[in-house]
């Protein structure tokens, strides 16, 4: 018997090494002389970066960075055992979580932060990026991210663009020539989980304005901004970035991921899977084993699991997912590949009281769950 282990980490209380280790041990309670592959897996947001490190035997990195608002923090990011891709979430540079309710300033905020990491990884010697562009506090399409790489936003008058999204409205020249040499060396995989436009109702400032703390006003100067910045692209860069899907992520920067750094954007869930080479580990299984913190209506959405579940569906393989809790309408995983959504509870307890033996009860459930497998077998 083959059976693969690819969930994805338990936000706050265990990675995804984790995860698939406990379970591991499930399995061979039941099952002692299979042959188990451990897969961890992410979608490109939080967790992305352990996941990714664990899984190929990297290191995680860190380095001093300008954050969302100006302010010098320590931004992390991970090397990957092959020596040559480098993860990086931006939401450790630029992200929201952050900053206080009272910081959060859309107009002003920058990615800058997020260049310097990324020209930190170049002296590193990485060529191959994997960008999470998840949980972002700005709203500058990755100007500052630009800007930090050597990109000259240059107004009518010649002068470079200060920080924040609102001065893209006064963009009139993208002087590229400056650029780090190095990256026109480099392939960068922009795991990107929403398909807004750049602008627009369904765009990046009047979506994900509001939570970035923009008022009604402010959202509708940094749509006008953004449309600018759209319309000297095309007419200097010669690409039309406004209506492609994902180009509204992270407050634009999937637009500027694109624009400046010739980045492929996908769904976050297929990077992974395919870096991982899930669908090699899964060949030949007689079961997956798949699972996230909590599972409800939206993990249907491209999350790690619903990923792993049709790619085993596909290839005629039944898939099980292992969770810390079940949400709302949780049942329609089954209509995605998921054959069967388990709770890891085995009891009334407080979350800080499933955290604390959250190893203990995945290798619990992932056992009880594997005896009904074997008890199916015997009929």
């Amino acid at each position: 018997m083959k059976i693969v282990i690819a969930p994805q980490a338990y936000k706050g209380s265990i990675s995804a090494l984790g995860v698939a280790t406990a379970a591991e041990k499930g399995v061979v309670k039941v099952f002692p002389d299979a042959e188990v592959i451990l897969c961890p897996v992410a979608d490109g947001g939080d967790g992305t970066l352990e996941t990714l490190v664990e899984g190929s035997e990297g290191e995680t990195k860190e380095t001093k960075v300008t954050g969302p608002i100006g302010k010098k923090l320590t931004a992390s990011w991970g090397a990957m055992g092959d020596g040559e891709t480098a993860v990086i979430e931006m939401a450790r540079s630029s992200g929201l979580a952050l900053l206080s309710l009272e910081e959060r300033d859309p107009l002003n905020s920058t990615t800058f932060g997020l260049g310097e990491v990324i020209l930190q990884a170049l002296d590193g010697g990485f060529r191959n990026f994997i960008v999470g562009i998840g949980g972002s506090a700005t709203n500058d399409a990755g100007a500052g991210m630009a800007q930090a790489l050597g990109a000259n936003l240059l107004d009518e008058n010649g002068r470079q663009l200060p920080f924040g999204g609102a001065a893209l409205d006064r963009l009139s020249k993208i002087d590229l020539s400056d650029m780090d040499p190095r990256l026109q060396d480099c392939n960068f995989q922009v795991a990107c989980d929403v398909n807004n436009p750049l602008t627009g109702p369904e765009g990046a400032s009047a979506v994900y304005g509001p939570q970035k703390g923009a008022t009604s006003m402010d959202i509708n100067q940094l749509d006008k901004a953004l449309g600018n910045f759209s319309d000297v692209v095309k007419s200097q860069l010669g690409m039309d970035v406004e209506s492609m899907a994902g180009a509204g992520a992270a407050g634009g920067l999937g637009a500027g991921m694109v624009a400046f750094l010739d980045g492929n954007l996908r769904a976050g869930v297929e990077i992974i899977l395919d870096f991982v080479e899930l669908k090699t580990k899964i060949k030949g299984a007689n079961l997956v084993i798949t699972g996230e913190g909590g599972m409800d209506f939206q993990t249907v959405y491209n999350k790690a699991p619903i990923g792993v579940a049709r790619l085993a569906s596909e290839m005629s393989i039944p898939c099980f997912g292992i969770s810390g809790m079940l949400g709302e309408n949780y049942q329609v995983v089954h209509e995605h590949g998921l054959e069967s959504a388990i709770s890891i509870v085995s009891g009334p307890m407080t979350l800080e009281e499933a955290s604390s033996n959250v190893s203990e009860l995945i290798e619990n459930s992932v056992e009880e769950a594997l005896r009904l497998i074997r008890i199916g077998m015997s009929l």
